[in-house]
């Protein structure tokens, strides 16, 4: 089985954090555009799973920052890969959707706080 890239983890870590919000984000963010009805109260039906993406989240987090820190890079020189400007770059996307994405999974936690 082909190991995951940072890029493909990254990705994979988004959607597993979307979907451990989307029974506490999804209700709020239609609420707040207007948007209401009954079966808004059925997305938290997916609070049950919640855990699930949440392990699903770190794993795939674990791993971009596996790929971007601990493996050293196989690269052909001439490639982007051999500059040490697109590693930089990698890196602080990983930061920056890391820390988005553990807000994400907070929400629910500090959403009490402001109402």
């Amino acid at each position: 089985m082909a190991s995951l890239t940072g890029k493909s983890s990254l990705v994979a870590g988004i959607l597993a954090a979307i979907g451990a919000s989307v029974c506490c984000v999804g209700p709020l963010v239609l609420l707040g555009l207007g948007i209401g009805g009954t079966w808004v109260g059925s997305l938290t039906a997916m609070e049950l799973y919640r855990p699930f993406f949440i392990g699903l989240t770190l794993l795939f987090l674990g791993l971009a920052f596996r790929k971007l820190y601990l493996v050293p890079p196989v690269c052909i020189p001439g490639t982007p890969c051999a500059d040490p400007n697109t590693r930089r770059r990698q890196r602080l996307t990983f930061w920056i959707v890391a820390i988005l994405l553990l807000a994400l999974l907070a929400v629910p936690w500090l959403a009490p706080l402001f109402y």
